[in-house]
């Protein structure tokens, strides 16, 4: 049996892909989480096989949590599932450990495919994502993502600022000091030549790095 957990602050998508599964033998979601906390405590007390992880989320965000369970619980599998397919999202979170990454546009025969891939041990990204990486690599283009400059913590207070979270929030929930997040912030406007949260929300937006739905 492969126990799943759902990560998404949605709950119309967790419901969606419980639906799937549940379709599937051999499959079982043991527990759905909202928030990256939530899921890197489920982890914790229960290890799940697979965790299926949003990257956009309220609270420290599926970069974030990736990170922690992948330290804390290196026997748990991530797949990420998520709407944010551009670089450097793939590259970053198969840093930080994931064994997966699909887009929420993939098919539900591909998503169990990927999950199967993963149990079995090997990695699996979506085939047009995997493309676009070793193109990337091969031709060096040029016409990359601005945000291919970030940092993996500049990233992850990228998130977090066009969700709407203020330096103090940032700061408490990463352990961090309100001055730190603003010397993170105000460096990733340097690079990202934008004045404030508003122009870096729109160019996240423009660039495919958040869902314009989750950010309105």
């Amino acid at each position: 049996m492969i126990n799943v957990l759902l990560v998404d602050d949605h709950e119309l998508v967790r419901t969606g892909i419980r639906r799937i599964l549940d379709d599937v033998r051999g499959f079982k979601v043991v527990g759905e989480a909202k928030t990256g906390e939530e899921a890197v405590q489920f982890c914790r007390q229960h290890s799940p096989n697979i965790v299926l992880m949003d990257m956009n989320m309220p609270g420290i965000g599926g970069l974030e949590a990736t990170k922690k369970i992948c330290r804390y619980c290196p026997d748990v599998k991530i797949i990420v599932l998520t709407v944010n397919c551009e670089d450097p999202y793939p590259s970053t979170v198969m840093q930080l450990g994931a064994h997966g990454f699909l887009t929420k546009g993939a098919g539900s025969d591909e998503m169990v495919r990927a999950i199967r891939c993963v149990h079995a041990g090997q990695r699996y990204i979506a085939p047009e994502i995997a493309q676009q990486i070793a193109l990337a690599q091969v031709s060096g283009r040029t016409d990359e993502s601005p945000f291919q400059s970030l940092s993996e913590r500049e990233l992850q207070i990228m998130l977090m600022i066009t969700k709407g979270e203020k330096a103090q929030s940032i700061a408490e929930r990463l352990n961090l000091s309100s001055k730190t997040v603003n010397s993170y912030r105000y460096r990733m406007f340097e690079k990202l030549n934008v004045s404030g949260d508003v122009e870096l929300t729109h160019l996240a937006i423009r660039y495919k790095m958040i869902d314009i739905d989750v950010s309105y």
